[in-house]
């Protein structure tokens, strides 16, 4: 139970790319390749292709989608370190926030701490060297972003491309010899007796072209448009790469459309659903699926052991966080679980990271509101009569509490996909018919066939 738990926490973490990679590899792709199937069956031809693109394509942007910026962020932490510096150190922490945090501030504030010595020195040497250090952060930047977009936006879809054009010229160059064989059996020639000389004597002169050979056919091979590489996105060198304007048009559609429902149509069905839970429901659903199942929180918020920061602010936030005495508490082991927090181990917290304060204040006061809920619940009773009748109110509330958060995550993820993998595609096949007039893939549309 515990690990269906957490894989739905996992995906129900749109801050992470879990979501992401369910939505994409396990939903998205394969419904996609069916419908590019189904939407261009009508010309075997261009379903074979559009489908074997669509494979490809997808499949191997995911891989760098999903894969690149990770990849390229150890090989330039990699290189960083070899400069003397540790890449752990957050760059916003140049920026002093006066009592809360910078490298200034941190430097100060942890130098007496036994356990940050190491830290600290990383602080100093980075502060030392600023120039250096912003100019190795801003590169790993620059690499982690233009790789990927480099090989999703321009590398990826121009090879598919030109495997696309080599499979057409090849089937081109057989047909054109085929034709040149049935022709020539047509007219009867043959290389044996006198004929030969008789369909090609000086009475009975015949042209002889090589315009149908294998030679001809190679010569006239044809190429994918070249088009200008611009600083852009993924979806912006899809569209350059795109080989007819109404690809163009059509990829524009798509890629807006994917854009939107990858990154803000999922945050906005969790706002929605959570508060519809709330409202409809009055169920508390605010947070992770792993808390609620957290017998430990109940019990400690029922015996009054429940500690937390006395407000959202970020001094209460730190100084509770960084109290030894509070290292143990749940808070912090939550705030480390969801990454919210960084410690070097178990008591210290890291000075060499940034803390999100307003995310980390939102956190808390989840929890604040989930404990004050829990608390009201206690102080009634259903049956005095009964033992425990009021525990076991709580433990029914947040068993409906996880179950709806559950629910919620996972008709997020359905309905985002269902967006993603059907509804998009359909509207984009229909916007491609109204734009174009046709409902074959644009790219593979030859001009004989528009």
């Amino acid at each position: 139970m515990a690990i269906i738990t957490n894989i739905i926490s996992a995906i129900g973490n749109n801050n992470s790319i879990y979501p992401l990679l369910v939505r994409d590899c396990g939903i998205e792709v394969p419904t996609k390749v069916y419908k590019t199937y189904n939407q261009n069956k009508q010309d075997k031809e261009i379903a074979y292709l559009a489908t074997r693109e669509r494979i490809i394509d997808e499949y191997s942007t995911s891989a760098v989608w999903l894969g690149g910026i990770p990849l390229i962020d150890k090989i330039s932490n990699y290189f960083i370190k070899k400069r003397g510096f540790n890449p752990d150190v957050n760059i916003k922490l140049y920026n002093e926030e006066n009592g809360v945090q910078g490298l200034k501030y941190n430097i100060e504030k942890f130098r007496n701490i036994k356990g940050a010595e190491e830290a600290v020195k990383d602080l100093e040497y980075v502060l030392e060297n600023q120039a250096k250090y912003k100019k190795l952060q801003g590169n790993k930047f620059i690499a982690a972003m233009a790789v990927p977009i480099a090989l999703m936006g321009f590398v990826i879809p121009k090879a598919v491309f030109a495997m696309t054009a080599k499979t057409r010229a090849k089937k081109e160059a057989l047909q054109k010899q085929q034709n040149i064989q049935q022709n020539l059996s047509e007219k009867n020639v043959s290389f044996s007796g006198n004929n030969i000389f008789d369909k090609f004597s000086l009475k009975n002169p015949q042209k002889i072209t090589f315009k149908g050979s294998f030679a001809g056919a190679v010569c006239n091979l044809r190429t994918v448009d070249k088009m200008a590489i611009t600083d852009g996105g993924y979806a912006v060198g899809r569209v350059i790469t795109a080989r007819k304007k109404n690809e163009r048009i059509d990829l524009g559609f798509k890629m807006l459309g994917m854009m939107y429902l990858n990154f803000v149509a999922p945050k906005q069905l969790e706002k929605l659903l959570n508060k519809i839970s709330k409202s409809v429901f009055k169920l508390d659903v605010n947070l992770d699926p792993q808390i609620l199942a957290d017998n430990r929180l109940k019990a400690q918020v029922l015996n009054g052991t429940f500690k937390i920061p006395a407000t959202n602010s970020a001094k209460d936030l730190l100084e509770f966080v960084d109290n030894a005495e509070n290292s143990s508490s749940l808070f912090v082991e939550y705030a480390k679980k969801f990454r919210k927090l960084s410690f070097i181990n178990d008591n210290i917290r890291d000075p060499r990271a940034y803390v999100d304060v307003e995310d980390l204040g939102k956190f808390r006061d989840n929890l604040a509101k989930f404990a004050e809920t829990i608390k009201d619940l206690s102080k009634k009773t259903i049956d005095p009569a009964k033992e425990n009748s009021a525990e076991k109110l709580v433990t029914k509330y947040i068993s409906k509490a996880k179950a709806a958060k559950t629910f919620n995550i996972l008709a997020n993820v359905a309905i985002s996909s269902y967006l993603l993998a059907c509804v998009l595609p359909d509207a984009q096949f229909a916007f491609r018919k109204l734009v174009t007039g046709s409902k074959l893939e644009p790219g593979l549309i030859q001009d004989d066939k528009k």
